[in-house]
């Protein structure tokens, strides 16, 4: 009987190949050797195998030995300090000044005062607006500024630090240092007071920043440092001398009345009250000065330190 090839895809009958006869069968393909055929192949040869699983079993070994894995390296200072030059190179990190006064701002208000004034003797009493600024010392509301700020106001509003607005009332004044204390009628939900600090080891050349409304704009920020201590000051409109003031050369104009003078950690060490300025043009030279905190807070009725 005639065989057909084996894994022929033809559909006709082909021709056998020249040198086989019709009938003889044609060879079947080698068979691909399997990974039992190597292993009885390497049996048949006993160094090779040997071999074979010595260098396994050594390879194996070598990987587990404790004392040839690769510990991982200590950190060195050298290394501290590249990733510390390497993160302010190519990091912008905000200034000491900068995290000062956001540690500050939520306690920070713009205070208005609406008092009656007139012009000319047949005209009618027209309100004018007095500008300055405060900051909450106790979370329920109360706020120190300046006296002279709300002094004969017949209303007196603050804005908070998320647009909250409010009337308040004063609820007790201390004219020898030009401060009064204020009450806000309402106030935020996560209303936040200022952290204050005693002035005892403030000392000549420190940073400080002062945070206020100069004429209306802010909050504003301004840097500079404490150029000295108790100092006294006399008010060129009611001639009143203040005493033991802080001085400082951060900038601070009309408006700034009443902000707080805080140093880089973002604490309270006085109150805005006066500039020195020897000519009508009541702005800013370089000579500022604060009622140290702690007379500030005693006007509140409140001995902090």
């Amino acid at each position: 009987m005639r065989r057909t090839a084996l894994y022929s895809r033809s559909t006709s009958p082909a021709a056998p190949p020249a040198g086989l006869a019709a009938t003889d069968p044609l060879p079947a393909p080698p068979a691909r050797a399997t990974w039992r055929r190597r292993l009885a192949a390497a049996a048949r040869q006993p160094a090779a195998l040997w071999g074979a699983i010595v260098a396994l079993t050594l390879g194996l070994t070598l990987t587990q030995w404790p004392g040839l894995q690769s510990a991982p390296r200590a950190l060195t200072q050298k290394d501290i300090d590249a990733a510390v030059l390497h993160t302010l190179t190519h990091q912008v990190l905000p200034s000491q000044a900068a995290r000062a006064a956001a540690a500050v701002a939520p306690s920070v208000v713009r205070v208005e005062g609406v008092v009656p004034e007139k012009r000319g003797r047949k005209s009618a009493a027209e309100p004018g607006r007095g500008i300055g600024t405060g900051v909450v010392i106790i979370d329920n509301g109360t706020i120190l500024t300046n006296l002279h700020v709300v002094q004969g106001a017949e209303q007196i509003t603050v804005t908070f630090f998320d647009g909250t607005e409010s009337e308040a009332g004063i609820v007790n004044i201390q004219p020898e240092n030009d401060l009064a204390v204020l009450r806000a009628h309402k106030i935020p939900d996560d209303l936040q007071a200022a952290t204050m600090r005693s002035t005892d080891d403030l000392a000549e050349g420190d940073a400080v920043v002062a945070i206020g409304f100069p004429f209306g704009i802010g909050p504003s920020v301004s840097a500079g440092v404490v150029s000295g201590l108790g100092r006294g000051f006399r008010s060129p409109e009611g001639g009143q001398l203040m005493r033991n003031l802080i001085q400082f050369d951060a900038a601070a104009n009309p408006g700034n009345s009443g902000g707080p003078l805080i140093t880089l950690d973002g604490q309270v060490v006085g109150i805005v009250t006066a500039i020195l300025n020897p000519t009508a043009a009541r702005t800013f030279l370089g000579i500022g000065f604060a009622v140290p905190i702690e007379n500030a807070a005693s006007g509140a009725g409140q001995v902090p330190f």
